[in-house]
């Protein structure tokens, strides 16, 4: 039931289609498109090796951004064109028509290309060739459920889009146009007039006879728009602008939004249903191409969108109406207050400004607001205001410094001050010397660094701006001048003595009077001399000489030291003595004076008391005596009649004296009982 149906719609379709005339004209269609697509394809694998050669031999990275950049642009338009192809070869089988031929290039580029996947007959497949067949058999039918021309769009795109993400850049120097490039701009130009020559003739292609020409015509504009400003940033970078680079990235960024814009459709397509008998549609169109006309359609696209499938009709709604007429004298208004404002010019604290007007000098301004006439009729020259600077005389001053040390880590190597290193800051020069008595030379590296800055005066400002045009260079090279007349004058041994001190000051006097005779502006702040080295043949004489010195000094400060010890330890014992024998004639003197009071006491206690007094101080002598000695004392006074009377109170335990000692007797004239 289902091949009649199919057999009479085809019957009723066929009328319909012998009479519409993009069926009719599309054998001659795709033989268009397909040239096209092969000069296209041609010119762009051009760029690519340019754009690797460029790269290989580290050209400017402009020239890489050049190429890279209108390769993408163009691998765009061919998707387009290779979208546009597979409609029109639809057309063309669905009309019954005859393919046209390609030209011979074409054909042997095509046979080249599809070589090695060509149909060989084989013996017998082995087990690599059976694998590989049911891989194919894979690929092939999911080829077949989502698309093959899906495919193709999402591949090419993301391809142009790393193309552009290689070759990427915002730095760049100024490039030398020479021969060799003048002839590939020249190229580039004949090839963006050809391109605009075929979107003339598909803009002017009624969209009954081929519907998909005005899209195709849109898409054209990206490579000429591209090619043609990328030709004009050469220009302006043989000139010294620093504009053009980043006019490129932004060109690169464009390109890259068209192709990002054909891979989401490209995904969006795969999810439809494939229908041989549906006629195909093109999927490689783009909004942001169609952005390149005048006046810009994408609203009046949007607008007629919105009134076909939803009925919203923006031209009934009076704010939008407003808005368009008045946008242009609002965006007027706008940029004319802009232009004036560029007459406000602000000057920071650190800062002064010499103010043109009409490429005229007027003054010196200084930090704050001023108001002058507006760009490009006035223009302030940015100075420097009191900024100090250090400038070595052997390095370059382009800016590339040593990175800074991290405040944790290990110190840079400029730090090294060892006589056996090299040092990036140094600068080896010729000073006289003697050897042997007779006159030589001696090669001295040494490290010297000048502190200047710019006047403070208007007149310093005045000269530092329209005087030098690169102040570090000139300090450099006045400086390497002055070091070499100053130390063809001075000796190796004058040099790394006493007349080192000297050197600085010298040399500061000189570089500040060449400075003042060529008007620069430039203050000289100091001369410091970070180090000076002895040539290599007495580097180790010099090293002996300081480590004698050394050794020396070590020496005196040592036996110094020991000297100034046993000073101190010899008056420390006579301090002692002194003292102690100072201390003892006061005692002795203080005894003497004690005794001598007491004989005085006790001679008038004998005039006083006589006997008594004797016989207690012979009791007290007696009881001192024998305090320490076991005795009993009997008085010899106790008679027999007289019954003995004992005071226990002050008595202790009895205890029996000890016989066998001998009695202890002050005086041996006195008579004791035992």
């Amino acid at each position: 039931m289902g091949m009649p149906k199919t057999s009479s719609d085809d019957a009723q379709q066929l009328p319909e289609i012998k009479n519409r005339a993009d069926f009719q004209l599309a054998a001659v269609q795709a033989h268009d498109i397909a040239n096209h697509g092969f000069s296209v394809s041609i010119f762009a694998a051009l760029l690519l090796l340019c754009a690797l050669i460029a790269n290989t031999f580290s050209l400017n990275p402009i020239w890489v951004a050049f190429f890279c950049n209108n390769a993408a642009a163009l691998i765009l338009f061919g998707t387009g064109l290779r979208s546009a192809y597979d409609v029109a070869e639809w057309r063309r089988k669905k009309a019954g028509l005859a393919g046209m031929r390609l030209g011979k290039p074409a054909q042997w580029l095509i046979a080249f290309v599809t070589s090695p996947w060509s149909q060989r007959e084989t013996e017998g497949p082995d087990l690599i060739e059976r694998w590989t067949g049911s891989a194919f058999f894979a690929g092939r039918s999911l080829l077949l459920r989502i698309g093959a021309n899906p495919l193709r769009v999402a591949g090419l795109s993301m391809f142009a889009c790393l193309i552009v993400y290689t070759g990427w850049t915002l730095k760049a120097d100024s490039a030398a146009i020479g021969t060799p490039f003048l002839v590939v701009i020249a190229a580039c130009l004949a090839f963006a007039f050809l391109l605009l020559v075929t979107e003339r003739r598909l803009a002017a292609t009624d969209a009954a006879e081929w519907p998909e020409a005005r899209a195709i015509s849109q898409l054209a504009r990206v490579p000429i728009f591209v090619l043609v400003l990328s030709c004009f940033c050469l220009f302006l970078s043989a000139r010294g602008s620093g504009l053009p680079i980043k006019l490129l990235a932004a060109l690169g960024g464009f390109v890259a939004l068209v192709g990002l814009e054909f891979l989401f459709r490209a995904i969006a397509s795969m999810f439809r249903p494939q229908n041989d008998s549906r006629e195909p549609t093109l999927i490689a169109t783009s909004l942001v191409a169609g952005t390149l006309q005048w006046p810009p359609q994408l609203l009046v696209g949007i607008q007629s969108e919105l009134r076909t499938k939803h009925g919203i009709d923006l031209r009934q709604i009076w704010a939008f109406s407003f808005i368009r007429k008045t946008a242009p004298a609002i965006i007027l208004g706008t940029l004319l207050l802009g232009w004036l404002l560029s007459g406000v010019r602000e000057i920071p604290m650190t800062g002064r400004g010499v103010y043109e007007r009409f490429g005229k000098a007027e003054g010196i301004l200084h930090s704050g607001l001023h108001i002058g006439l507006p760009w490009p009729f006035g223009r302030v020259i940015a100075i420097e205001n009191g900024s100090v600077h250090e400038l070595a005389t052997s390095i370059s001053t382009n800016g590339n410094g040593e990175p800074l040390a991290d405040a944790e880590g290990l110190a840079p190597e400029s730090a090294n001050r060892l006589w056996d290193a090299s040092h990036i800051s140094e600068k080896s020069q010729v000073i006289a010397s003697g050897t042997g008595g007779e006159q030589s030379f001696q090669i001295v590296n040494m490290d010297v660094r000048f502190v200047y800055r710019i006047g403070l005066s208007d007149q310093a400002a005045m000269k530092a701006a329209y005087r030098v045009a690169d102040l570090p260079a000139l300090i450099e090279s006045t400086a390497n001048r002055v070091l070499v007349h100053d130390f063809a004058r001075r000796t190796l041994n004058d040099v790394l003595s006493e007349g080192r001190l000297s050197l600085a000051g010298d040399i500061a006097s000189t570089v500040q009077k060449s400075m003042d005779e060529l008007n620069s502006g430039v203050e000289i702040l100091a001369v410091v001399i970070e180090a000076i080295h002895p040539p290599a043949g007495a580097a180790n004489a010099f090293h002996g000489v300081q480590a004698a010195e050394i050794s020396a000094e070590t020496l005196v400060a040592r036996e110094r030291g020991a000297a100034a010890e046993q000073t101190n330890e010899a008056q420390l014992n006579a301090s002692l003595r002194q003292d102690d024998a100072i201390a003892k004639a006061r005692e002795g003197i203080a005894a003497s004076e004690v005794a001598k009071l007491r004989f005085q006491a006790e001679q008038s206690a004998f005039h006083e008391a006589g006997q008594a007094f004797l016989t207690e101080e012979y009791f007290n002598q007696l009881a001192m005596g024998l305090s320490h000695s076991k005795a009993l004392v009997i008085d010899h006074r106790i008679g027999g009649s007289i019954t003995p009377t004992l005071d226990l109170r002050s008595m202790m335990l009895p205890v029996d004296p000890n016989t066998n000692a001998e009695p202890n007797t002050p005086y041996q004239s006195e008579e004791t009982g035992r």
